[in-house]
């Protein structure tokens, strides 16, 4: 055996090997330049219709989460969830429940928003994609909480049930940063549509309570 792997073969034994200097320290990743990330993006959308490279321009208050990184400190959070209120329209005669059958179909359509998409396709929540809602669902996304007995647990309140019906309206008006989708306040989904998903989570006959 040559000395070198004799050598080798002791630092192995020892548990390390000698790095050269260069490769053993690690260099601190560099933040990338807003300005760039934003003229990649907008010439990756440069051949979208007008309608869809007018979404990759962020508001006011996805400008003040991005430059955050989304734990915006408590005067920026009230500002957001103040701002963001202020667009949540609520139904005119105060029915905030409405069929949990059809909000069920809401909740499991991921369809609409696409490129793929044929005009008139009617939007879902794609809900699965991020909670659990019925027990017996064994495929979904755990980006979100658990939505099981979600009206049992707060015990059917009228402000719980107002509560949901604004986070799924606009869920910045409830907590600021949200990685919710804003439903409501972007016209994803319609009144009635919202209205079917708040049901969906609080009529006791619904399998979300059972």
């Amino acid at each position: 055996m040559t000395n070198t792997l004799k050598i080798a073969a002791l630092a192995l034994a020892a548990g390390f090997i000698a790095l050269p200097l260069n490769a053993s320290a690690q260099t601190a990743p560099k933040s990338a330049d807003p300005a760039l990330v934003d003229a990649y993006v907008k010439a990756t959308f440069g051949k979208a219709p007008p309608e869809w490279q007018e979404r990759i321009v962020p508001d006011e208050t996805l400008k003040t989460c991005n430059a955050f990184h989304n734990n915006v400190p408590s005067k920026e959070a009230d500002a957001i969830v103040k701002r963001e209120l202020a667009k949540v329209v609520y139904p005119a005669d105060g029915k905030f429940l409405g069929d949990w059958k059809e909000g069920r179909k809401v909740a499991n359509n991921g369809r609409g928003g696409q490129f793929s998409d044929p005009p008139g396709t009617v939007a879902g929540g794609n809900c699965y994609a991020c909670h659990q809602l019925e027990k017996s669902e064994v495929s979904y996304g755990t980006l979100g909480p658990s939505l099981t007995n979600y009206g049992k647990d707060r015990k059917y309140a009228p402000d719980e049930i107002k509560n949901a019906f604004t986070k799924i309206y606009d869920s910045q008006a409830v907590f600021a940063c949200s990685s919710m989708p804003r439903f409501g306040a972007n016209k994803v989904l319609d009144e009635k549509q919202i209205q079917d998903l708040v049901a969906l989570l609080f009529d006791p006959e619904s399998p979300v309570n059972k």
